[in-house]
């Protein structure tokens, strides 16, 4: 006999499977919304998602109610900010009610309305204050997911999150980022962590931001704690860990306060939102090279534009198609890729494919990852000489990254790839993570740098 717990477990995976399918638009059967309805009605669903479904459903028209004052009303709660939800397991705090301002931004949003310049820096500096409840925030960014954020929306974000950032002065001017955005829902083995370790042992200067999982199963910084590298935040171990090793992992958590405000609520809706655009935008570094992985290729020209309009100078955004509709925020084995970049001022579109780079197709499945400790084994592994699909996907983007830098040979000949460059570049990221291990030499050595500094990660 299944004992409750079971049943519940069962009831919960349900309830996720037909939200994500709500808030990625698809038209769910009536049957299944009343078996929705139904576990939030009994309080088997904690305030976030319940409040995340029922927006889907006002989105699609399917409920006239408001989609907050609903839940309250079904989970028989008071409003968000007189008491906290004493369901089992839920980490959502309490938090204060919404400002009439962002109510106004809320109710336009819900209406399918997109914000204007002045609208979103209130709703998004409002966000990053601490001054909206947890209720309001989950309808905001679930109307935003599923309505798809606009460009002005997305500047005002990135706007308000770097005025409140913990900035990372003194790094050298020819550093590079390479970070993904996440949210492709894929859960593949951490390939920009690996390709910073890659890059740092060819002697590039990598100031990579990173985060936990939030919606996936294991981010970077997940993986980097596994692994005991440490993630200082202090100006001067992070300058040291650059100047020794040619190599710093900032976390977000670290750098950026105002996220606590919304970490909890990212973590409890557990699908995409407009703040994992942002991570990738707002290096603490103030990288100007950066590689950036995007969720979907519809994203990559605003990505590259945002970047160039605060300063950047050399920026590759990249998407790969994995095939039935599935897109990745790396570069991929699985199919051609997307890229759109900032090189000299000018922004354009390329197609980069691994097959005429001389790597063998692989489906995405042949780099599934999985839990902070499963992903840690397996750059381990790769750093100390394992061969595959991983290793091959990782050499790509690596090899990319290395023109991105504006190190070694240039991979654009007349406005497409150069092959054979990229190639070349290929074999010199093989190099040092299989032949010398120099990568494994990194890897070690930032791994034991300043053993008395504790390994701090906030948030």
């Amino acid at each position: 006999m299944a004992s409750s717990r079971d049943s519940a477990s069962v009831a919960s995976t349900t309830f996720r499977d037909i939200l994500g399918r709500v808030a990625g638009g698809e038209v769910v059967a009536p049957e299944q919304v009343k078996v929705a309805l139904d576990a939030i009605r009994s309080g088997g669903v904690d305030e976030i998602p319940a409040i995340a479904f029922l927006t889907g459903l006002y989105m699609h028209g399917r409920i006239l109610a408001d989609p907050v004052e609903l839940e309250v009303e079904l989970r028989n709660r008071a409003p968000a900010g007189e008491t906290s939800d004493a369901q089992p397991g839920n980490t959502v705090p309490a938090t204060p009610a919404m400002t009439p301002e962002f109510r106004e931004i809320l109710d336009w949003t819900l209406a399918g309305h997109a914000l204007d310049a002045d609208m979103a820096q209130v709703a998004f500096d409002q966000i990053m204050d601490g001054q909206i409840g947890a209720g309001g925030l989950a309808a905001f960014l679930t109307a935003l997911h599923m309505r798809g954020e606009t460009v002005t929306e997305l500047e005002a974000a990135v706007r308000a999150m770097r005025a409140r950032m913990l900035a990372v002065p003194g790094m050298p001017e020819n550093a590079i980022d390479v970070c993904g955005t996440g949210g492709d829902g894929l859960g593949t083995l951490n390939v920009s962590t690996a390709v910073a370790f890659v890059l740092a042992a060819l002697g590039v200067p990598v100031v990579k931001h990173g985060n936990r999982a939030l919606s996936s199963r294991s981010g970077a910084t997940d993986v980097l704690l596994e692994l005991g590298v440490p993630l200082p935040v202090d100006h001067g171990h992070i300058g040291g860990m650059v100047a020794e090793h040619k190599l710093a992992f900032l976390s977000a958590t670290n750098h950026h306060p105002a996220m606590q405000h919304v970490g909890a609520v990212r973590r409890a809706l557990g699908f995409r939102t407009i703040f994992n655009l942002l991570g990738p935008l707002c290096n603490p570094a103030g990288v100007t090279r950066q590689m950036v992985g995007v969720f979907s290729p519809d994203w990559l020209d605003p990505m590259v534009r945002t970047l160039q309009a605060t300063g950047s100078a050399r920026v590759w955004a990249v998407c790969g198609d994995c095939g039935e509709g599935r897109f990745i925020d790396e570069l991929t084995l699985a199919g051609p890729n997307h890229a759109t970049v900032l090189e000299d001022g000018q922004v354009g579109s390329l197609i980069v494919e691994a097959g005429k780079a001389g790597l063998e197709p692989r489906p995405i499945s042949a780099i599934a990852g999985g839990s902070p400790v499963h992903n840690a084994r397996a750059l381990h592994d790769l750093a100390h000489g394992a061969r595959g699909a991983y290793r091959d996907t990782v050499l790509l983007n690596a090899a990319v990254a290395l023109h991105v830098a504006d190190r070694k040979h240039n991979i654009i000949r007349g406005g497409a790839i150069d092959y054979t460059a990229l190639r070349e570049n290929i074999r010199l990221a093989a190099g040092v993570l299989v032949e010398n291990g120099r990568v494994a030499a990194v890897l070690d050595a930032v791994r034991s740098f300043r053993t008395d500094m504790s390994n701090r990660v906030t948030g």
